[in-house]
């Protein structure tokens, strides 16, 4: 590829089945230059069955799998492809820092060599985003218009579920940090919503926790800033032409403890903030609240998931048929 970027051969997924793992070498970035690592991205699918295809970008402290999102996508027409981001579940490399990234539109050399490997085979290619992935599919999705057919976000992270003034202050400090001691550990993420998820202490999913750690990974100052940056991008208003799909439970729920509405609430993110950033992403902008939702809707319970899946895949066969 004429960026660097290389495609390695298929292989057996950790998901078993029909699934298989492409590695892409991705060119050396600033992470290289520090540990002699080069980044890759990795693209996890079954098979072709359609002319239509859907890629998945996962949130922080995640990665693909959700074959039950496949399979409701398959039953309407779509294949889906998870895009593991460089530094994420199967993009992992032993010597270069787990989930973390200076730059949200470093994501895009990955982003575009998917894109353009779906295009040659797929008539109408959507991108579906979820947390950080929704942040950067919007972003990538404002900077490349006319690359994909429709736009899908699944509790996007628009904005710091934050008071106002770790919102705006600690932010305008963060800044600096960033920049002057981009190492610096600010945070980790609450280990309640990730125990209720997994089957080995009592949820439905079952997943590598070396790749979603319940406790997560350090957050570093440079993280934050860019993580700001590109909600300060969103907040300034962003002009998707394509149709957008954003989707949300209908409730916030608490982040910093066990609550009976884990896992029925966002307690992630605060729905609110995605609400009011939505209409601003793009052209025409479509906003759904499923009820009793948890913060990645596809892994709600079994009647709030069934109404996203539904939802997603009548809002692409309206603007992307067959």
């Amino acid at each position: 590829m004429s960026d660097g970027a290389a495609w390695g051969d298929e292989q057996p997924d950790v998901l078993g089945g029909a699934w298989v793992a492409r590695t892409l070498e991705l060119p050396p970035d600033d992470e290289s230059a520090r540990e002699g690592v080069d980044p890759v991205a990795t693209l996890v699918h079954r098979p072709p069955r359609h002319r239509r295809a859907v890629l998945y970008l996962h949130g922080f402290v995640d990665y693909f799998f959700h074959p039950h999102v496949a399979d409701a996508l398959d039953a309407a027409g779509w294949d889906l492809y998870g895009l593991d981001l460089h530094d994420y579940g199967r993009s992992i490399r032993e010597g270069r820092r787990p989930n973390h990234t200076r730059e949200l539109a470093g994501y895009a050399r990955e982003i575009d060599a998917v894109v353009a490997l779906l295009r040659a085979d797929h008539d109408r290619v959507a991108l579906l985003g979820h947390s950080t992935g929704g942040l950067v599919a919007a972003l990538w999705a404002d900077a490349r218009p006319g690359r994909v057919d429709a736009v899908v976000l699944n509790s996007p992270w628009l904005d710091l579920r934050k008071p106002w003034f770790d919102r705006v202050v600690l932010t305008r400090t963060l800044r600096v940090l960033g920049r002057v001691t981009p190492e610096l550990v600010v945070g980790h993420i609450q280990p309640h919503y990730g125990r209720a998820l997994h089957a080995g202490s009592g949820g439905e999913w079952t997943y590598e926790l070396a790749w979603k750690p319940h406790e997560g990974f350090p957050v570093r100052a440079s993280f934050i800033r860019t993580i700001r940056a590109g909600h300060a991008r969103v907040a300034r208003g962003l002009d998707i032409r394509e149709p957008v799909l954003v989707l949300t439970s209908d409730a916030t729920g608490p982040d910093d403890r066990v609550h009976d509405g884990l896992l029925t609430t966002d307690s992630v993110l605060d729905v609110a903030q995605i609400a009011a950033r939505a209409p601003g992403l793009g052209r025409a902008v479509r906003l759904v609240t499923i009820p009793g939702g948890a913060h990645d809707l596809a892994l709600s319970p079994a009647r709030a998931r069934e109404e996203y899946l539904g939802t997603v895949v009548e809002f692409l066969d309206a603007h992307a048929p067959a």
